[in-house]
C-alpha cells in the first residue's frame, strides 16, 4: 500500500516538518508515504491562473486511473471511522496507491476537484496547506489504527 500527498510549497518550520516525519514513521508499519511537492504559485500571480497552474502541476503527477482525494473544505465532513473505511476500499480500488493532493493558498482548481473520487473536508475550520499535510497524516495513521483493530487514544 502506498499514499501519495501531492500540494504545492514546501514546509519551511522545522517543527512541522519533525511531526509530519514523525506521522510517516508511525504510518510506515502500515504502508508507504511519498509527499510530491509541487512550486506554489506567488501571490502577484491573479488567483484564477495561480489555481489554473497549481492544479496543472498536481493532476500531472496523478494516472488517469489513480484514486484522487482532495482535501476540500467544501467536501464531506468525515469522522476517523469513516476515513479508515475510505482507505480500506480505495485502497482496493487503487491498486493499493491513493492520491492525495492538497490545495495551496488559494485553495483548488476546477479541474482538481472535477477529478477527485473523494472530496474530504479535516473541519470546518481552516488550516495553512502546511498543517493540513500534518493533520492528514494523523488522520490517515488512525485511519490504520482502526482498519486494523489497534488501540489509539480517543
Amino acid at each position: 500500500m502506498k499514499i501519495r500527498i501531492i500540494a504545492p510549497g514546501k514546509i519551511k518550520e522545522k517543527w512541522l516538518s519533525e511531526g509530519i516525519e514523525e506521522y510517516r514513521k508511525r504510518i510506515s508499519r502500515y504502508s508507504s508515504t511519498e509527499i510530491i511537492e509541487v512550486p506554489d504559485s506567488p501571490d502577484s500571480v491573479p488567483v484564477d491562473k495561480a489555481l489554473a497552474k497549481e492544479g496543472e502541476l498536481i493532476l500531472s503527477k496523478i494516472k488517469d486511473t489513480d484514486v484522487l482525494w482532495v482535501m476540500d473544505l467544501h467536501g464531506e465532513l468525515l469522522t476517523s471511522e469513516k476515513i479508515s473505511e475510505y482507505m480500506e476500499s480505495d485502497f482496493i480500488k487503487g491498486g493499493s496507491v491513493i492520491n492525495i493532493a492538497i490545495g495551496g493558498s488559494n485553495g483548488l482548481s476546477p479541474e482538481l476537484v472535477k477529478r477527485a473520487d473523494r472530496r474530504i473536508c479535516l473541519g470546518k475550520v481552516t488550516y495553512t496547506h502546511q498543517m493540513t499535510r500534518l493533520i492528514l497524516l494523523e488522520q490517515l495513521y488512525r485511519g490504520f489504527k482502526i482498519s486494523n483493530n489497534e488501540k489509539y487514544h480517543k
